[in-house]
């Protein structure tokens, strides 16, 4: 069982793809780099959003596996967008992408708009903050 508790109180909106709170009881946290959807050779791969962020999600939670935690671990999630209203328009992909690598567990979230990214073919970078029992 995970040591990560989601936490959502009726008297808030419905969470659409995140939880409003999170309690953790384990023992290890693992902060996990930003990390943008470089392949193996470092280079930016995927044509739009939703590529992107798939290969950005991938690349977390393989950085979270090889840390040995799993997506259910995940206690904090920052999604940081170049284009803000393209990730809203996208949301319902970009949830099924999610679903489909992470799982119905869903971190405390942050959507962020900024500029751009260290890579500037990037479009999304996604970091996190896990706790291990």
């Amino acid at each position: 069982m995970s040591p990560v508790h989601r936490i959502n109180p009726v008297d808030l909106s419905p969470p659409t793809g995140f939880s409003h709170a999170v309690t953790a009881t384990g023992s290890q946290l693992v902060f996990l780099a930003g990390q943008t959807s470089l392949d193996e050779d470092g280079k930016i791969v995927g044509d739009g959003l939703p590529q992107q962020f798939a290969t950005a999600l991938t690349n977390l939670l393989t950085a979270l596996r090889a840390a040995g935690g799993a997506p259910a671990d995940l206690a904090r999630v920052t999604v940081y967008a170049t284009d803000v209203a393209d990730y809203r328009e996208r949301s319902a992909e970009l949830g099924r992408i999610w679903r489909r690598l992470a799982g119905r567990d869903y971190p405390a979230m942050a959507v962020i708009g900024v500029a751009r990214l260290w890579d500037e073919q990037a479009l999304v970078e996604i970091d996190g903050v896990a706790v291990l029992p």
